[in-house]
């Protein structure tokens, strides 16, 4: 069995999916950014205004081939940019099955509002660098993901088990 890793747009609720996904499959759960936040004594946030997003990227990328070495299975939550270099892609593929979250603006929008945790969002206009840039990664995370699921108005439980069914009915690469 291949480690299983959830991909997509920030607030798609990769975190929130993974962890109930690691519960019902009962194996480890891990979440990038908080490998990198542990690893780096420092937020995010600290580390895009203080490094820059391409240090940060690098640190991603360092996350991903020490979990190539681990041989235990798990759920993994990938940080949204994570895909976005190729080298990742490459590396999530010898590694996991991976599955992308599908969510729209106006989920973000929604579960997003308050939160001024996320360096990427930052700006005056958080509706239209949200609509950017789900526009420029959604044909990235397709292409990176063996399957999509939609998230859009759906319950936790009811995500889990269509992720549940595509695993243990082969279904992985039908997108």
């Amino acid at each position: 069995m291949k480690k299983l890793v959830l991909i997509g747009y920030m607030g798609a609720g990769k975190s929130t999916v993974g962890q109930a996904l690691s519960e019902q499959m009962q194996v480890s759960f891990m979440d990038t950014d908080c490998w990198i936040e542990e690893k780096q004594g420092r937020c995010i946030s600290d580390i895009f205004a203080e490094d820059g997003e391409d240090y940060f990227r690098k640190l991603e990328t360092d996350c991903l081939k020490e979990l190539l070495e681990q041989k235990e299975n798990g759920v993994i939550s990938a940080g949204g940019g994570l895909p976005l270099r190729e080298e990742n892609r490459e590396l999530l593929r010898k590694m996991a099955y991976i599955v992308y979250l599908q969510v729209s603006k106006e989920t973000v929008l929604e579960r997003l509002k308050g939160d001024s945790s996320r360096p990427l969002l930052q700006v005056a206009d958080r509706e239209t660098r949200i609509a950017e840039m789900i526009q420029v990664r959604h044909p990235i995370y397709l292409e990176a993901a063996d399957t999509a699921v939609e998230v859009d108005g759906r319950e936790v439980e009811e995500i889990v088990k269509e992720i549940l069914d595509l695993f243990l009915n082969g279904g992985f690469g039908k997108k």
